[in-house]
């Protein structure tokens, strides 16, 4: 299965950008739909983001849309999360997995990487 390896988190202020990437170490991720995920403090873990193979088609939580954008570049075998616009209320550990299909938004597998941690000030 996918062992992701996610980067990219830090600490920045309301209306900045940050960008993640999610790797693997384990199978290529061009073999899966993948989606982002986040989880705050004391909150589930919940849906981010997903796209498809290709990249063509892709799917987001209303709380991101316009927002956020995933994209992915088989060729490096990468999966990105570019994030505009960030509010305090996307202060969260961000988790990419494989998932299930980009319109459910359910993660394939069980297991999931250290993530990223990804503060927004006000």
């Amino acid at each position: 299965q996918v062992q992701p390896v996610e980067s990219g988190g830090g600490l920045v202020q309301a209306g900045g950008s940050l960008a993640l990437s999610c790797t693997t170490s384990g199978r290529t991720l061009k073999m899966y739909q993948m989606g982002w995920f986040r989880q705050a403090p004391g909150k589930e873990r919940e849906f981010v983001a997903a796209l498809s193979w290709s990249g063509a088609s892709t799917n987001y939580a209303d709380a991101v849309k316009g927002r956020f954008t995933i994209s992915r570049d088989n060729a490096k075998d990468t999966v990105y999360l570019q994030m505009n616009g960030l509010r305090p209320e996307d202060t969260a550990v961000y988790y990419c997995n494989a998932v299930t299909n980009i319109d459910s938004g359910k993660p394939r597998f069980s297991s999931w990487g250290q993530g990223t941690q990804v503060t927004v000030s006000s």
